[in-house]
């Protein structure tokens, strides 16, 4: 498996794999240095994805320093309760370890370090401390939050005074381990909420909204995200969704696994709490069901859910799931949008050319107001741009002969284009937002319904000024690039929540800023590429211009990133990942990336491409 280095000596992990049951055993390998530090347990290489992994237990008379990375090593496999790690502990640590508490992810695997206050001829005690560069922690609810700074744990063992073995008896609860380990046992995945925000006008009455988390790839990962979904959201997203699974819903007492059958149906056994629900809730927690292990795998077309007694509670098909609730990445959009050199705004069938561009039905096509940059609402029929000189937002209809009236919204910024409108963008409720970047009082703005009396969004502890804006498909999140005060630029995500009363305006305000791309210091461009996916170009510390996809908890997807393009000024995405990326760049214009292809020129005579939202 790796190679793990000991008092500054290498030597193999003694592992033995067998490629055709598909399982990896590991063991520790390590011996007791006379002096000196033990080194880092480093972490596994990436395996195919296939492979079981299982460790090894510990052996006879082991020494201490064995011990702990056996015990480590055992963290990375593939064990459900990790019943080989608890033989590393004493039995009274083994019942207080709780290692579904949390998973702490470090860079290159935790250094092992023999503490120095241990007495070199103590017969029955050796301390150690786990130390190493935090990179991210995946907590009780499996949510990922990019970390930083050191690591320094204890650990502790014990000589059993009947067996004469060394076991470990002080222990951090949860579980640590490397990076590429960690890539290797975890992996992503969107679990479905609707909306509280959603409107009831609207042909659906629900939006889904992705939360992801973090399960273990082979330990049954169907029936662990199965368990996540019933739980609830994550207590970031918790606050502008809500789940049609009552309080308290869990699988059945003794359902211990799930798994489709041979006609692609997944049964799921509710207890006595979801066992109530009515024809309608039913169906709803079944979209919510099929969203989510849609996006696990593809082989469950319907699901079943059953009464804690036993009998059907409700059974719905996948394709009548979008009945229930809509999601963004599901809809194709018609047109792809971009500012010609004419300055109007145009659009192209998404696989047309740029030789089929035509200019936008109504006044923003018209090339009587100038513009700079524009954004096309999700259902394509309303239009916002941004004035050439960056200080007039217009709203028009996409139907021809349409005027243009005055602007919704005009900036005081005084400066320079840079210091005042931003790019707009519209949520899925049909309303606009922009920011105002002017100096003297930057602002975040929404406009109901794309007009009327604009709205100042509050941003708590947001610390800079918003420098481009993109709101989510499902209008609950919403991703802003923020400016500081030494000029690096950060992409941002945050959740809006609207504070409505009857009678009233609402009060809207984005919470919970987090980081979504904490190794980039300097952010260019950014759109939303999925339900949960970011595409962002930027810069590392100290580093050249790069192009990336990102999580919005600030994990990296697994794939491969978008081919490398120089001079990047402004992204563009669909929800719907089978349509190209399209980008607009200073040395070629705008340029489009299909799936499996190379960057091709779409026109060199162009800016600020745009699909709808």
């Amino acid at each position: 498996m790796g190679a793990d280095r000991v008092g500054g000596v290498r030597r193999p992990a003694r592992a033995v794999a067998y490629a055709a049951c598909g399982v990896v055993l590991l063991a520790g390998c390590a011996s007791m240095p006379d002096s000196g530090d033990l080194r880092d347990v480093e972490s596994t290489p990436r395996q195919d994805s296939q492979l079981r992994v299982f460790a090894m237990p510990p052996r006879e008379d082991a020494p201490p320093a064995e011990i702990v990375q056996g015990f480590l090593e055992a963290l990375t496999s593939d064990d459900p309760q990790y019943a080989t790690a608890r033989q590393y502990l004493t039995g009274a640590a083994s019942g207080h370890w709780r290692p579904e508490e949390s998973t702490t992810v470090l860079a290159g695997g935790p250094d092992i370090q023999v503490d120095r206050i241990t007495e070199r001829d103590s017969t029955d005690n050796y301390a150690f401390t786990l130390t190493g560069s935090k990179v991210a922690r995946v907590d009780r609810q499996q949510s990922y939050t990019p970390m930083g700074g050191h690591y320094s744990q204890p650990v502790h063992l014990t000589r059993g005074k009947k067996s004469g073995q060394w076991r470990i008896d002080v222990l951090p609860q949860g579980v640590v381990m490397g990076q590429s380990d960690f890539q290797r046992n975890y992996m992503s995945v969107n679990k479905y909420y609707f909306a509280s925000n959603s409107d009831a006008d609207s042909a659906t009455s629900a939006t889904a909204v992705a939360d992801p988390v973090f399960v273990r790839r082979r330990v049954d990962a169907m029936t662990q995200v199965v368990r996540s979904l019933l739980s609830g959201p994550t207590h970031w997203l918790a606050p502008a969704v809500s789940s049609s699974f009552p309080a308290g819903a869990a699988l059945r007492r003794g359902v211990t696994s799930l798994a489709p059958d041979d006609q692609n149906r997944l049964t799921v056994p509710l207890n006595e709490k979801a066992s109530g629900a009515g024809r309608e809730e039913c169906r709803k927690m079944a979209a919510q069901l099929l969203f989510t292990l849609q996006n696990l795998t593809p082989t469950v077309d319907t699901v079943t859910l059953q009464r804690a007694k036993g009998g059907t509670l409700c059974s719905f098909e996948e394709s009548r799931a979008e009945s229930v609730a809509t999601r963004g990445s599901v809809k194709r959009p018609d047109y792809l949008y971009f500012v010609d050199d004419k300055q109007r705004l145009v659009r192209i069938a998404d696989t047309g050319t740029a030789s089929g561009a035509e200019p936008v039905p109504g006044a923003l096509g018209e090339g009587v107001q100038k513009l700079q940059s524009a954004a096309v609402s999700w259902d394509e029929h309303t239009a916002a741009g941004v004035s050439s000189d960056g200080r007039s937002l217009f709203v028009g209809s996409l139907v021809a002969g349409g005027a243009l009236d005055a602007p919704v919204l005009q900036s005081q910024g005084k400066a320079e284009e840079g210091d005042r409108l931003t790019a707009p963008s519209w949520d899925a409720r049909g309303d606009l937002w922009v920011a105002d970047r002017d100096p003297a009082r930057p602002r975040l703005w929404m406009l109901e319904q794309g007009g009327g009396e604009p709205l100042e969004v509050k941003v708590p502890g947001l610390k800079g000024r918003v420098d481009a804006v993109r709101v989510a498909a499902d209008g609950v999140r919403i991703a802003l690039v923020v400016k500081a005060g030494d000029n690096s630029k950060s992409l941002l995500i945050g959740r809006i929540e609207r504070d409505e009363k009857a009678g009233e305006r609402p009060a809207v305000s984005v919470l919970g800023l987090r980081s979504a791309a904490p190794e980039l210091e300097d952010v260019t461009a950014m759109s939303w590429a999925g339900d949960s996916r970011l595409v962002v170009a930027g810069r590392e510390q100290g580093g050249v211009q790069t192009m990336r996809y990102v999580q919005v908890d600030g994990s990296t997807p697994e794939g491969p990133p978008p081919a490398a393009l120089t001079g990047v000024q402004s992204i563009a995405a669909a929800e719907d990942d089978r349509l190209p990326l399209v980008a607009s760049s200073s040395e070629d214009g705008i340029v489009r990336l299909p799936s499996g292809a190379q960057w091709q020129k779409v026109t060199k005579d162009g800016m600020a491409p745009v699909y709808p939202g």
